[in-house]
């Protein structure tokens, strides 16, 4: 039985004519007309378990985006329902145990008659990336007084996959000009390691010799030169860090969610270019694995595969990474390494291995800059402030030693704010097929 707020103004509303008896009766008569009147109510309530609740929602939405899960009653009683339904999904197990679906309206108020329909909308505004899992629905029947009645939990499970927000599409459209430009008009006439023939043409002032033609001048009789193109079909490994250093927080998200972002933008950016794109999530074992070779696709498969991945309180396997990036790949290729620059990590794992990727594919490695180090850089009135500039400052000497020894090794470093990352390392990827080294 479940009793309502109407409950407690009937019963204090009894007092007033009860309080006229005998001072011994007086309590007890006033109990017993509240328990009357509450169980009357409470018999003449639908049963909640006579309702039959379906759940309709769709199956992914974007981070922050909105979505609309339509609960449906049906009434397989006799007695009107006059009920009161709260649709509450269970908080995240991640820490912080917030509500990742955002549920903005969980209760609503429903008659339904006998052998009829109703529908309630509860509006979402997902939280965060992940599974939001619903298994419940309570209802509540009153009777005709509004005193009391029924309340069962009915299971209704749902799912709702929560895809990355993708907030760096906003630097796509600038970065495909860019590369129809590099694909139209940036031939070159040298070859490079990573160009691919393009065409003929007459040769003019200020060519290049080395590249003329001479079987087709001999042809056409006239001095003709070769132009080469940044080849296409290449594979681009998008390898996408989820150890504790991928938990630390700059400014208001982790380290992971810019690399998500980066991932995301390089990769659909790569598959225009015509480039095979594939992810790996790794921590010290796979987390993510996503790989498709239609352009079309390539969007779908690494949202899908990024959407569950949060970071891990373990350290980096460098070796097993290694291994895992080099078993997938046959030929030179373009391997991005979405990371932290923190120096500990980096010596102690990755200035090891490193080398055995350098020797045969480009390497990239993409880190998130914490704008807040500048700050304490910058700040230097009161003596605290003087020793956190002093800190800041070490700080950034260590990385940027850190950043010099990997470039000694052909790793080319990217470092960038979390609004910065993505689109700094679109312009790496582009500049780099210019220039023919992937």
């Amino acid at each position: 039985m479940a009793l309502t707020s109407r409950a407690v103004l009937v019963a204090l509303a009894g007092l007033v004519p009860v309080a006229l008896l005998p001072a011994p009766l007086t309590v007890l008569v006033w109990a017993l007309v509240v328990v009357v009147l509450c169980g009357v109510d409470v018999a003449l309530a639908a049963s909640p378990r006579e309702l039959a609740v379906a759940r309709r929602l769709p199956t992914s939405v974007r981070l922050s985006g909105t979505v609309d899960a339509v609960l449906t009653l049906r009434n397989a009683g006799r007695r009107t329902a006059r009920a009161v339904v709260r649709d509450a999904w269970p908080p995240s197990t991640l820490p912080g145990g917030d509500d990742p679906a955002g549920v903005r309206t969980p209760r609503h108020r429903v008659d339904v008659p006998p052998g009829e329909l109703r529908r309630v909308t509860t509006r979402l505004v997902p939280t965060r990336r992940g599974d939001a899992v619903a298994d419940r629905v309570t209802v509540r029947t009153l009777g005709p007084l509004g005193v009391a009645g029924r309340q069962a939990s009915l299971d209704v499970p749902g799912r709702l996959r929560v895809l990355p927000e993708f907030a760096s599409r906003r630097h796509l459209p600038s970065r495909l000009a860019r590369l129809r430009e590099l694909d139209g008009r940036a031939a070159v006439q040298v070859r490079g390691a990573g160009t691919e023939f393009d065409s003929l043409r007459e040769y003019v002032d200020g060519d290049d010799v080395r590249s003329i033609d001479w079987r087709a001048t001999a042809r056409r009789r006239e001095v003709v030169v070769r132009t080469w193109r940044p080849e296409r079909d290449r594979h681009v490994m998008l390898v996408v860090d989820t150890s504790r250093t991928s938990a630390a927080r700059v400014l208001d998200g982790t380290r992971l969610e810019a690399s998500v972002e980066a991932a995301l933008l390089l990769g659909v950016l790569a598959a225009h270019a015509g480039d095979r794109v594939e992810l790996l999530a790794y921590d010290r074992r796979v987390r993510a694995r996503a790989a498709d070779s239609h352009s079309s696709r390539v969007l779908p498969a690494l949202a899908e595969a990024l959407a569950g991945v949060q970071p891990a309180l373990v350290e980096t396997d460098w070796p097993g990474l290694v291994g895992q990036v080099r078993s997938r790949l046959s030929r030179r290729a373009l391997v991005v390494l979405l990371t932290s620059l923190d120096p500990a990590s980096v010596e102690q794992g990755l200035l090891d291995v490193v080398g055995g990727l350098t020797r045969r594919h480009q390497v990239v490695l993409a880190s998130v800059a914490d704008p807040e180090l500048e700050q304490l850089r910058a700040s230097r009135r009161t003596v605290d402030e003087v020793f956190d500039a002093a800190a800041a400052e070490r700080t950034s000497l260590e990385r940027a030693a850190v950043g010099m020894r990997l470039r000694q090794r052909g790793v080319e470093v990217v470092e960038a704010t979390p609004d910065e990352l993505a689109p700094r390392l679109a312009d790496t990827y582009l500049a780099l097929k210019a220039a023919g080294r992937l």
